[in-house]
């Protein structure tokens, strides 16, 4: 049944971008702020921990989990080293996925040529 939730949450997602890309003038990247900022907010109210427990999966693998990391590792940090914590966190829990965005772009960048 989670395999069945977690579908249906990312898919959700998905079907929410593309309803908001196909009748507003946002491009691609106006929608994915959106999310990360979507996330973020669910994330300090708590609620997108709830989400997570439920879904499992589903929820960490849409962009919403970016800003929910970002939150998440923030507040985790501004606990025990203050304001200093707010960097330190966010760049704690969101660093891999940072780095394997980077490294996957220059790979395919060496591969692939844009077209003209």
């Amino acid at each position: 049944m989670t395999y069945l939730y977690s579908f249906l949450f990312a898919g959700a997602v998905c079907l929410i971008a593309q309803i908001i890309l196909d009748n507003t003038k946002l491009t691609a990247g106006h929608i994915t702020s959106i999310f990360v900022v979507v996330g973020a907010f669910l994330d300090t109210f708590n609620i997108y921990d709830i989400i997570v427990n439920y879904v499992g999966a589903g929820a960490l693998v849409p962009i919403t989990s970016f800003g929910h990391l970002l939150t998440h590792g923030a507040m985790a940090k501004a606990a025990d080293f203050g304001i200093v914590g707010l960097t330190m966190g966010m760049f704690d829990f969101s660093s891999s996925g940072i780095v394997v965005a980077i490294v996957f772009t220059f790979f395919f960048a060496l591969f692939f040529r844009p077209k003209d």
